[in-house]
């Protein structure tokens, strides 16, 4: 008999869905919460027989519950622990975890991979190609790869995952797993997620107007609050907000605070830890403290959101060669302008700013960050320029 603790996130159930595929009835599984697991391990280890077999995957106990694992294990217990998350790796220290953040060929992992990994290796499951499209949907989606990749299969996988109850997604996929030749989506699951599209677009599209920028510890924040669409949120607020180095997203129902990030130079695994929590690189989450809610919450509240950059620009550019010309809240207007092909400077109200940067990116960086400016529209650029002519 095995006994599977998993994540209640797409990662988490896919890897309930191989261990179905691979044990059938002779499985119980249990989906958690990163902060109910540890409550999990301790009835384990205080009610189950040692003949029952506790896999543990894509997530880590605490300390107290390390202890207690490695002395089941000591006495003839079965364990196992198979995670993917840097905060983990300090586990590899046991016999009984294996945890691999990047594989041999340098490719981030997710729990799901390596479970199928796993059970290939120890012959309870026998490789298709349907089932290692499905896990690398699952792994791409899971480690961001998806949209370096522009892999939108494994982003509709995720949203289909969120429409469904975890019982009813569990049965569509082994199913699907267990018949199909190769993975796809049914055509109403291609309407409902068509459907479900056009709504996250129409909720980013308000959250971007409500995104306010802090400067917490060493690093540029942008804030806002949401309870749903954390991971396409993060990634479209990172994109349209790139001076940002990352995107902490607030959600005062479940009490969490998650962090999403389009930057190789931040680990926000780190981010997460100096907070109690964890994750990965560009997402990471932990509990919204009291510690929390003051740095991100009390100290942010008073904040105007960002400004928009105009959208339907003919003149006014990003890039241009005539200058960007930009606005802060004080009316005060900054155009940034290339001097020569390896110099861009900035002029505030016409007088000459004494720093240079080396690119177009960098200046607007600087400007963005120090005075939440945005790119304004095209008829506030060509009065711009026409009083320059008439003052020249």
């Amino acid at each position: 008999m095995y006994k599977l603790l998993t994540h209640n996130d797409l990662d988490g159930v896919g890897c309930g869905i191989l261990a179905k595929l691979a044990f059938g009835n002779d499985v119980k599984i249990r989906y958690n919460s990163v902060s109910a697991l540890n409550r999990e391990v301790e009835w384990f280890l205080e009610n189950d027989e040692k003949e029952t077999f506790l896999i543990i995957t894509d997530l880590s106990v605490n300390e107290e519950n390390e202890k207690r694992l490695e002395s089941f294990y000591q006495n003839k217990g079965k364990v196992q622990l198979i995670d993917h998350h840097k905060t983990s790796l300090s586990l590899n220290d046991y016999e009984w975890g294996h945890v691999v953040v990047e594989d041999e060929e340098g490719k981030l992992t997710s729990a799901t991979s390596l479970l199928y990994d796993y059970l290939i290796k120890h012959q309870q499951l026998n490789p298709t190609n349907t089932v290692t499209e499905f896990v690398e949907l699952v792994r791409q989606y899971d480690t961001w790869e998806w949209e370096k990749n522009n892999n939108h299969h494994a982003r509709r996988l995720n949203a289909l995952f969120y429409l469904l109850s975890i019982e009813e997604f569990e049965d569509k996929m082994i199913q699907r797993l267990q018949l199909d030749d190769i993975f796809s989506f049914d055509e109403f699951e291609k309407k409902l997620l068509d459907m479900e599209d056009d709504k996250i677009e129409r909720y980013i599209r308000r959250k971007r107007r409500e995104l306010v920028q802090s400067h917490i510890g060493d690093h540029f924040a942008g804030i806002v609050y949401a309870e749903s669409y954390h991971s396409e949120l993060g990634n479209e607020l990172g994109k349209e907000y790139p001076h940002l180095d990352y995107i902490a997203i607030i959600n005062i129902g479940g009490k969490r605070l998650g962090f999403r990030t389009i930057h190789d130079h931040i680990d926000l695994s780190e981010v997460a830890g100096k907070y109690g929590g964890g994750g990965h690189a560009k997402a990471s989450g932990c509990t919204l403290t009291a510690e929390t809610y003051k740095q991100f919450v009390i100290d942010t509240f008073h904040l105007e959101p960002l400004r928009e950059d105009a959208r339907h620009n003919r003149f006014n550019l990003k890039r241009s060669t005539f200058g960007s010309l930009y606005q802060d809240r004080e009316d005060s207007l900054f155009l940034l302008y290339p001097l020569n092909e390896q110099e861009w400077a900035i002029t505030e109200n016409k007088a000459q700013i004494e720093m240079l940067f080396a690119s177009f990116e960098e200046g607007e960086s600087f400007l963005k960050r120090k005075f939440a400016v945005w790119l304004v529209k095209d008829d506030i650029f060509v009065r711009y320029l026409m009083n320059e002519v008439k003052n020249s």
